[in-house]
């Protein structure tokens, strides 16, 4: 194996832990790992300083684990919020795969309800949720001949129900926006711990969120790759010792593009990830990488590092998940094949390991794998990076306006109203609108107000003769 740094300083590999019961693996650096961004100059931003204190990270920079927390017997009870998404039928896989481990007590589903009726089958849930009224009789009539019918609330309120149902202790929240923020309060005010997937959670609605999950001492377990990766790292670190959180990206369809072509993308350019099969819109947040702008900001609330101390790093293999410096320049990095099931599965399992079957858990061979590259993201090709940065600096409302606009202005790219390079200059506008209107404190209604206002004035942002006009004022 050999590990090909393309920056000024040479890494020495000095140790590696395989743990057998898993495809997770960490590897220990030395030497001063640097890929160090370079901030370019944002036009909105200027001069503002969140005027409020930060809230609390879910984890200040360590993982412990305290004793006695066990109140179930049993297979651990999950809800899971968004089942039939990909979150969803993966985390289903994984109760499939361990019933003597976990077992379904809610599920919230959208319209898929040919899906949602198998999984009803499968797994029995007590409580199912659907977005609407109207489907309940579909639903009920794919269930006909069942020997099992569950309690079926629809719309919002079922949410909220399947998210706090007595029984769960964990939610898994899979629902794509600030759709998943209602519900997620929900369940941290009845107790329950977070294993999240929502990105709205925290990037929209983190000053809010956190202290509320610290007021009724709610674990917030993240379940996307790159942070698992750094709460595994983090695991039993001494109070002060994490000092850089190091996201790694694969740099999406545009890694090896010139910058002077970006011009020219189409849609369906940047739609051929250069290693997975995704969605539409995470596919290009990966090829703007403002997946990875909106992962700093999550980082940010997570473990409570300053910004200047998350860096991003482009590594396209894939195999080390993100990684974390310490104090005295030591760095821990967590590998695995790119599998979302490894991350989902230690939200629920924490802090234990699960054993998992080699025949649909390959372990990672390094041998095979041969070499692993690394290089600094260009702030020109990837101007994402500099309106998340900024817009975590300003903090309060700023992030999920940041957020809700790139949405929109994402979809209005897939749908050919916008060029590919017009997905930064959207966001940007938005961000600058709203700095007169910036909330440090938000409430929840704040927060999903301008949510939605984000959504609707990105959604008015024209190309014109001259660039882009925001059509309203």
């Amino acid at each position: 194996m050999s590990l090909n740094i393309l920056s000024p300083t040479e890494v020495r590999v000095i140790s590696f832990l395989d743990n057998s019961k898993s495809n997770t693996h960490l590897l220990k650096l030395q030497g001063g790992f640097s890929c160090k961004r370079k901030d370019r100059k944002v036009t909105f931003g200027k001069g503002i300083q969140c005027s409020a204190a930060p809230p609390p990270p879910a984890w200040p920079g360590t993982a412990l684990v305290q004793p006695g927390t066990k109140n179930w017997n049993g297979p651990k009870p999950i809800s899971i919020v968004g089942s039939t998404g990909s979150i969803g039928t993966q985390t289903l896989d994984i109760v499939a795969e361990h019933p003597d481990k976990f077992r379904v007590v809610a599920l919230a589903a959208g319209s898929n309800i040919a899906l949602l009726a198998d999984q009803i089958k499968a797994f029995k849930p007590q409580l199912v949720s659907i977005k609407n009224e109207s489907l309940v009789g579909e639903l009920k009539e794919a269930l006909a001949g069942a020997d099992y019918m569950p309690e079926i609330i629809p719309g919002d309120q079922g949410v909220i129900e399947v998210a706090r149902h007595p029984d769960c202790v964990t939610v898994v929240t899979g629902i794509v926006g600030c759709a998943g923020l209602k519900p997620t309060v929900a369940a941290i005010e009845a107790g329950k711990n977070i294993a999240l997937a929502n990105k709205e959670t925290l990037i929209a609605g983190g000053p809010f969120v956190l202290p509320l999950a610290h007021k009724h001492n709610v674990k917030i377990l993240p379940a996307d790759s790159e942070h698992s990766a750094i709460f595994q790292c983090i695991q039993g670190f001494p109070e002060g010792a994490l000092r850089r959180i190091i996201l790694t990206a694969s740099g999406g369809a545009f890694r090896d593009w010139p910058v002077e072509k970006l011009k020219d993308v189409k849609v369906a350019d940047a739609l051929k990830h250069p290693n997975w099969s995704m969605g539409k819109k995470i596919t290009v947040d990966s090829a703007t990488l403002f997946n990875k702008g909106l992962e700093v900001i999550e980082a940010h609330y997570l473990y409570g590092s300053d910004y200047d101390n998350i860096d991003i790093v482009i590594h396209p293999q894939s195999i080390i998940h993100s990684m974390v410096e310490t104090q005295d320049s030591s760095v821990l990095a967590q590998l695995g094949w790119p599998d979302m099931r490894l991350p989902i599965l230690y939200t629920l399992s924490w802090p234990e390991r699960v054993h998992c079957s080699e025949i649909t858990w390959p372990r990672l061979d390094l041998c095979k794998l041969g070499s692993l590259t690394f290089k600094a993201p260009d702030n020109v090709k990837y101007p994402s990076m500099d309106l998340a940065y900024s817009a975590g600096r300003a903090g309060g409302t700023m992030t999920g306006v940041l957020s809700a606009a790139n949405e929109k202005a994402v979809e209005m790219f897939i749908d050919e109203k916008i060029s590919y390079l017009d997905i930064f200059k959207v966001v940007e506008l938005t961000c600058e609108k709203h700095q007169s209107e910036l909330a440090s404190e938000p409430s929840l209604e704040e927060i999903i107000h301008y949510d939605l206002w984000a959504r609707e004035y990105a959604a008015n942002v024209r190309p014109t003769s001259s660039g882009l006009t925001p059509a309203l004022v």
